[in-house]
Parts: structure tokens; sequence; C-alpha cells
């Protein structure tokens, strides 16, 4: 029978668990096609195939909104749920579209100029408000289930809620709770029959798990409301009822990295990056399709310690660049199917054309979306870039943290610690952003924080700030005087992205990355004069940060003077109008850099 998410949810509801038997829609073809059956040595056999994306993060066009062209990067990789929609039709044409169901691992609704734009300009949520182009997307390919991402929860759960409501599959996510009953707040699993000519249907159960630390960084949207327990003790009460309820594989979709690591530190008893100890420590799951971390995985096994079988883990990469395939393959007997062989693999969209019918069903919503990126809000004195921003002090990211001192100023006039000095930090967050000398856009204001972070204003010492600054510094390469320095090998230290390396604005400083993490900075000043460890500053911080985003110290546990709603990128785009010109001599300066021994790296 379909799948009826207000039945499902009402149930759930009521009794923190249900089933929806959904099988994919079938087509001509796909219908004519025979069942992959053998028989064999040891009875019955089937093949199946599970296809998945994951953090597709609002990109249905292979476009970049930021730069009004085509994506590309150096790898020629493609992006978008057109690509991602002709790679599955193949798949479901060589496998037959009865054996092959299609899930995606979260972080759908947040990240492009596309989903923004349905978000907060033309938003979802509006009586008699658009479809949300993602769910038009999704609905039109044909997916199956979806995990919960993070960033599902950036705009507001009553765009989350219209967004599921949008949609023609389930959102799942067992973790995440109603804070007050502690039942579920979306559906915990769904259950997809695949039929066979062997008597007995194929009971495939997909499990969705999102990320704790949705408890940080979005703190805002959710405190009160829901509430996310760890992944592994969500899975270990769920997989033995999906067993138990006749599921004959189980799948998770785990909006979590593998590596076992957390951001936020000791904030929060769970893991971050779980999967993998979701595959070793919870018996009875056969996949893990893996999101939340960014990286490509085509195939990774972990062995369960309980049972010894390995789990196959994989992860697409970002943006609806890969697609992962599972391939199943199941022996039936003694009346029951079991699973002999599971392997994954991914594939590149960028060997494939967009998909027509997902391109002409959404081109009206993009041409809107390019028309409003490309408004022309002001203009600028000089062009500016962010290429040399993770190693040196840029005036692009001197514009971002000058408009956060600014609006922080304002905001404080006039009371208790309107008279402290008001620091800021920003991130290099993209490399390729740029302000162009001439008339600027809102695309290229907004290009300059691809993030929906809002803006804080924490009370911090000068001790603090020193910790705060060695913490950041261990995003450089240690290099001896002397060594060949590779700007492009420079950075990035212990996996650190770009968006977890902060400098701050207002004080003078340098890095020496010639000495070990923890004692690299150096001549740290403010006003001319060295810090004083007891002097109080107003840090201008984004939410994520300040909510413990990147695990940087002291600032969630400082106190907070004030807080903002509107996303950092809207105020930058507020502050260019009202200015008209930008002009970097108001605010650029060199004010941190790289050393060695004295000596400046560059």
């Amino acid at each position: 029978m379909p799948f009826d998410r207000r039945t499902f949810l009402g149930t759930s509801a009521a009794t923190g668990a249900a089933v929806a038997l959904a099988g994919p829609a079938v087509s001509a073809s796909a219908a004519e096609q025979a069942p992959q059956v053998a028989a064999g040595d040891h009875g019955k056999r089937y093949a199946f195939t599970v296809m998945g994306t994951t953090d597709l993060h609002g990109n249905v066009f292979n476009w970049d909104y930021f730069t009004d062209k085509e994506f590309d990067d150096k790898a020629h990789n493609d992006v978008g749920l057109a690509k991602i929609s002709t790679l599955v039709e193949q798949v479901r044409a060589a496998k037959g579209r009865r054996n092959t169901l299609l899930i995606d691992a979260g972080d759908t609704i947040q990240g492009t100029q596309l989903s923004y734009y349905y978000a907060k300009v033309d938003p979802i949520t509006a009586r008699r408000g658009p479809v949300h182009p993602m769910a038009q997307a999704m609905n039109a390919i044909g997916y199956d289930a979806a995990a919960l991402g993070n960033h599902e929860f950036n705009y507001g759960i009553p765009v989350l809620r219209k967004f599921e409501e949008q949609c023609d599959f389930p959102l799942l996510g067992a973790n995440a709770l109603d804070a007050k009953t502690l039942r579920p707040a979306f559906a915990p699993y769904s259950m997809h029959r695949l039929r066979t000519p062997c008597g007995r249907d194929v009971k495939v159960a997909v499990l969705g798990l999102t990320n704790p630390g949705i408890a940080i960084w979005d703190k805002a949207n959710v405190q009160g409301k829901m509430t996310f327990p760890g992944l592994e003790e969500q899975a270990a009460k769920y997989v033995p009822r999906l067993r138990s309820m006749g599921a004959d594989v189980v799948i998770v979709s785990a909006h979590s990295g593998s590596s076992g690591t957390s951001s936020y530190g000791d904030q929060l008893p769970y893991i971050e990056n779980a999967a993998g100890l979701v595959a070793e420590q919870v018996p009875g799951i056969d996949a893990i399709l893996v999101g939340h971390a960014h990286t490509e995985i085509p195939e990774y096994r972990v062995k369960n310690k309980a049972t010894g079988k390995d789990v196959v883990l994989s992860e697409p990469l970002k943006w609806g660049q890969r697609l992962t395939l599972f391939d199943f393959e199941l022996v039936f007997e003694r009346g029951r199917w079991s699973v002999e062989k599971v392997s994954a693999q991914v594939l590149n969209s960028n060997t494939v054309p967009e998909d027509p019918k997902i391109t002409k069903l959404l081109s009206d919503e993009h041409a809107k979306v390019v028309a409003y990126v490309n408004q022309v809000i002001g203009s600028s004195k000089e062009a500016m870039s962010s290429a040399e921003g993770p190693v040196k002090d840029v005036p692009i990211i001197d514009l971002i943290n000058h408009v956060q001192v600014e609006t922080v100023k304002a905001a404080l006039a006039g009371g208790q610690y309107a008279a402290l000095p008001v620091l800021s930090q920003a991130s290099c967050f993209s490399r390729t952003a740029a302000i162009p000398a001439g008339q600027v856009t809102i695309r290229d204001a907004a290009g300059l924080y691809p993030f929906e972070n809002t803006l804080e204003a924490r009370l911090m010492t000068g001790a603090q700030l020193k910790d705060y600054l060695e913490y950041s510094a261990k995003y450089y390469v240690r290099t001896a005087p002397g060594d060949v320095v590779d700007p492009a090998k420079l950075t990035n230290a212990e996996a650190t992205p770009d968006y977890n390396y902060d400098a701050v604005y207002g004080l003078t400083y340098d890095i020496d990355v010639a000495q070990p993490t923890g004692s690299r900075i150096t001549g740290l000043s403010f006003g001319g004069q060295p810090i004083d460890p007891a002097a109080q500053f107003v840090l201008a911080v984004n939410n994520y940060r300040a909510s413990g985003g990147g695990n940087f110290p002291h600032v969630p546990q400082a106190k907070q003077l004030w807080a903002n709603s509107d996303e950092i990128r809207n105020t930058i785009i507020s502050w260019v109008k009202a200015k008209g010109t930008i002009d970097p001599a108001q605010f650029a300066s060199v004010d941190w850099k790289l050393t060695r021994a004295g000596v400046p790296v560059f």
C-alpha cells in the first residue's frame, strides 16, 4: 500500500513506532523487465540496488549562483539533481525499476541561493506559497526516503515541516525526538517491498538518523522543541524492532560522518561523526549511506563486533557530484531471504548530461533566482578577492569583519557595554569569493558568506582571545624556518576546514608556523599596546561558533550581550545598499601575518 505520511506520523506520535510499506512506482518498460532472480546451488537468489545521495544542499542545476555561470572546480565535477536524475534513470533501465530504491542522507534545503530564495524571499510557508524546488525535483526523480540533515533546521521548524509536507517520500529521523514527549518528531524509518517471483517479497527497512549537533548549531530553532540523542543509541533501539517486523534487509541512512570525531568537543555526550560506530556496535545492519562529512567514500567495510559480519558504508560526494550504488545479493533458504553479499560504488555525475525533465520542470524558479542574485545594490572602488584569504589578511575578509563590528557597535550603543572595544571573527568561507570593481550585485555580497549564520556579541577577556587565536592557528601545517613554503600545502592541518580558521579583526598579531600548535601567537596587541589578559572585549561572532561549532575555546560559555536573527549575509547586503559605495581604504589593514622566527612567510 502507498506510504501515507499523516497516518504514519499519527501512529508514530502515539506509539513511537510504525511501518510503511512503500514500493517504487513501476514504469511499463521496467514492469516488463524480468526481476533479477536466479536459481543456484543454495536456493533461489534475488539482486537489487539501492541508490543514494547526500548533502545536496539546494543544488538542482549544474549552476553556481555566486559566479552566475555553470559550476566547475579543479576536478571538473558537476553538481545538481538534474545530473543525478540522469544517472538514476540509467541504473533503473539497467536493473529494472522494481529492483531499485533511491534514498538520501540529508542536508537538502540549504546551501544555494535557489534554496535560500524559497525559504526567505518567496517562502514556501507563505499562504499559497510555492512548492520547494528540492521537493519538486526529488518527487519527479522518485525518491523513496530521505534522512534529515542538520541544515534542514537552519530556516526553522515551520519551513522544514512545510518541505516535509511537500515531499512524496518520508523524511526520516529516529533520533529527532519531541522534547516534551521524547517520541519521534519525524518518521523513524520506512519499509519497502520489492516483489520477486519466489513466493515472498523482499522487505527492505530504511532507518534514518540525523546529527546530534543540531542541538548546538540550531539551538535557537530547536531548544525546548526537539532533542537529538546519539545515533548508536537509537539504532540499537530500532534495528531489532525492524528485524522483528520482518525486514530482510536493514539500511541506515545517517547524516553523520564515519570518523568517530566531533567538532563540538565535549559539549554534547553524543558523537557527531558516528556512522562507523553504528556499524561496529549495532548488529543487524547491512549497509549505511553516510552523509555530513562532504567526503567521497565509494566503499568502506566495518566489522560488527557482535556478529563479525561486514557492514558496507558508502558516502557519495556532496551537491549531487556522485551517486552511491549499494548492490545486494540475497538467497532464499529455509523460507526466508538473507543477505549473501553487499558491495558499493559511486557514479560520477560529470559523465552524464542534465535530465531535461528536471531542468524544464524548474526553469522558471531558476530564472527567478538568477534575476534576484544579479540585482545591483552598490559599487566598489576596488576589486577584492578571497583567493589568498587562508594565508593572508585580505580586504575582502576585513569587509565581513567591518560590517559585523559596525552592526554590533550600533546594537550596543547607549548600553552597559557600549564603551568596550568591539572585535570580530570571520573565516575565508570560499576561496573564490570576489567583489568586483564597479557594480556590486546581491550575488557578489552573498558570496562572501555562503552559510545562514546569524550574528552575536559575546564578552571575552584578553587571555581568552589569546587562547582562541592559538586554537585557530592549528589550521597551519608546522613549517620550519628555511623549508620551502607551498601555500597550497600550508593550510588545513589536522583536517581543519577553511571555515574553522578564524582571523580576529581589531587585534594585531603574528602566527609563527614554525612553532607547535598552542605556541604560535606572538606580538598580540590592541591599540598598539600588548593585550591586557584581564581586559574585556566584545567579540562579534557567528552563531555557529558561539554555539560550539569548531570547538573553539571560551566563546560558548561567554556572556551573550546581544544576538540577531538575520543572516550575516543579509546584513552585508543591507550594509552595501546603505553605504552605496565600498571603499577598502576605510576598513582594510594588515593586522595579522604568518611568520617563522620573526620573519614574514609572505
